[in-house]
C-alpha cells in the first residue's frame, strides 16, 4: 500500500482547491488522485458561465492523469468546505468507474473542518454503466 497517508491527500486536495476558479458558485473544490505506481495528480473545479461547460475537480485530476499517459487510480481525496461531506457528482463517478480497474478505488470526502469520510467506489456507484 502506498506510504501517503490519507492526511497528506486530502491536504493534496486542500492545496489545489485554491486554484478554483468559482465566481458563480463561490464553492471552490479540490481533488488529489493517487495512481497505483503512486504518482498524484491534482485538480480543481473550473466553472463557466455556460454552466455544462463546467469541470469538476475530480475529473480535472483525472483528464491530467491520463493525459499523461496514468490509466490505473487506485484513491481520490476530495475537498470541500461545507456542512455536508463533498461527494463527487453522478458523472465524476461514472468518469472514475471507467478507470478504477479490478479494485475498487477508495474515495475520501471532507467537509468543514477537516473532517472525512472514506467509501469505495462501488458503493458510491453500484451500477456504472459499462460496454
Amino acid at each position: 500500500m502506498s506510504e501517503m497517508t490519507d492526511r497528506d491527500l486530502l491536504n493534496m486536495a486542500r492545496e489545489a482547491a485554491k486554484n478554483a476558479y468559482v465566481p458563480y458558485s463561490r464553492f471552490p473544490v479540490g481533488a488529489a488522485l493517487e495512481c497505483a505506481d503512486g504518482t498524484v495528480f491534482t485538480g480543481c473545479n473550473v466553472e463557466n458561465s455556460a454552466l455544462g461547460s463546467t469541470i469538476c475537480a475530480e475529473r480535472t485530476a483525472i483528464v491530467k492523469a491520463v493525459s499523461e499517459g496514468y490509466r490505473h487510480f487506485v484513491r481520490m481525496a476530495i475537498y470541500g468546505e461545507g456542512e455536508n461531506y463533498c461527494m463527487p457528482c453522478g458523472a465524476c463517478r461514472q468518469v472514475m468507474q471507467e478507470f478504477a480497474g479490478e479494485d475498487d478505488m477508495e474515495i475520501l470526502c471532507t467537509r468543514s473542518g477537516g473532517r472525512y469520510v472514506s467509501y469505495k467506489l462501488s458503493k458510491l456507484m453500484p451500477y456504472p454503466f459499462e460496454m
